[in-house]
Order: C-alpha cells, then structure tokens, then sequence
C-alpha cells in the first residue's frame, strides 16, 4: 500500500485525496478485507502521514459505503453484500448493455483490434490462477468498450461502477471453472459488435452479467456458511 501512495503522489493530489485514494484501492483489490479494523494510528505510520488525513478519508470512505463505523469498535472494512452487489449489477447490466449497442455503431477499427487482443489475452491467462491479471485483462476488455462509445458521461459512471464491483470481480475469478465460460462471453461480445449486431451484444453482455451475479451471490453464500 505505501507503494501505491508513492504512485499517486505524483499526480500531484492534496494529500487528503492521496490518503482517501490509496485507502480506496486497497479495499476494492482486498489488501483491506471484509471486516478488518481501520486503525488511524497504524494507517498514519504505515503511510507515513498524519492522523488528519486518515481520519478525513475514512469519512468519506463511510458515505461511499467502503467503511461502516461500529460503536466501541471504530472504522470497519464493510462486509460485501447481497444487496450491494445486486445494485451495482442491476444499473451496471442496463448501462453495459448501452455501451455495447453504442459500440456497434462507432467501435473504430483501433479499438476493435484491440477489443480482439483483449479477449485472446484473457484467453491466454485463463487456466492460470494469476486472478489479479486476469480481472486487469478483463477490465481493459470492457473499458474498450467504454470507450468506442465515445459518451464521456456514460464513460465516468461505468467506470465508477466497475471500481465499485472490483472486490466481487476477484470473487468471481478465483472460480477457476468460470473462466472459460468468461471467455466465451468475451468472444461473443466481440462477434456482436465486429458485426454490429445490436440484438446479439445486448443478449450476449446480459448473459455475461447475470452469470457472474449468480456466480458471486454463490461465493458469498458459501463465505457466509463458513
């Protein structure tokens, strides 16, 4: 994590920012798990600030619901949800499926070679267990996709959601029998828009999201059984 506030430094951010987004990213990758304890004290050593700036962003990581404030315990990672992830997926399947129908109509001939060198790369990675570069891969495929939409609104709010379902991502991954089917899907996806086939993209993309919700409300189960 000291890495990753290195990184953001330089982007020359108010070090309040620096703090929220560093903390930020360490719960959606899981270096901050579930259930874990946000001490001030320890976050200020380890990231080599003061308290204020931790103190500032676990405030905001709490309206983001990232952090829930326990009496008598403090600042706690949140739990991942059922009804977060149904939220996320609900306005996430709508808004994927739009993309994906945009992109039929103005994917550029760049960005569908690289929307192809996406899918072949998942494809390369898929029976390893690196599961932090398989959700990289997979992210880049769908930002891809974003992107041939060429709509920078509807860009900022899918990437929001796909921050937001980073830590359920990760869950899906580490099922090692969900990713050729993850492939599969990519392939189709990538079918449907070289085609610009609005009706196969739109069934394609929401196959693809309604799996990996059952996929992720099973892994949660299970978690919860534990």
């Amino acid at each position: 994590m000291s890495q990753d506030i290195n990184a953001i430094m330089n982007e020359y951010l108010p070090l309040r920012d620096v703090v929220f987004q560093t903390l930020r990213q360490a719960i959606l990758r899981g270096e901050l798990e579930p259930g874990e304890r946000l001490m001030e004290i320890h976050l200020a050593n380890r990231l080599g600030v003061s308290r204020t700036p931790i103190r500032e962003a676990i405030r905001k990581l709490e309206l983001e619901g990232l952090v829930v404030m326990i009496p008598r315990r403090g600042a706690i990672v949140a739990s991942i949800t059922e009804k977060d992830l149904k939220d996320v997926l609900e306005v996430r399947r709508t808004l994927e499926i739009m993309a994906g129908e945009m992109a039929c109509d103005r994917i550029t001939p760049e960005l569908l070679e690289q929307l192809k060198g996406a899918g072949e790369e998942f494809r390369r990675l898929k029976d390893t267990n690196d599961f932090t570069s398989l959700a990289e891969v997979d992210v880049k495929f769908h930002d891809i996709i974003y992107a041939a939409t060429d709509n920078q609104r509807l860009i900022t709010i899918l990437n929001n959601l796909r921050e937001q379902m980073y830590r359920y991502r990760l869950e899906y991954l580490k099922d090692t029998g969900s990713h050729e089917r993850l492939n599969s899907e990519h392939r189709e996806i990538y079918e449907g828009i070289k085609k610009g086939d609005k009706e196969a993209v739109s069934a394609a993309i929401g196959t693809h999201i309604d799996n990996q919700r059952d996929a992720i409300l099973a892994a949660i189960r299970d978690h919860r059984k534990e």
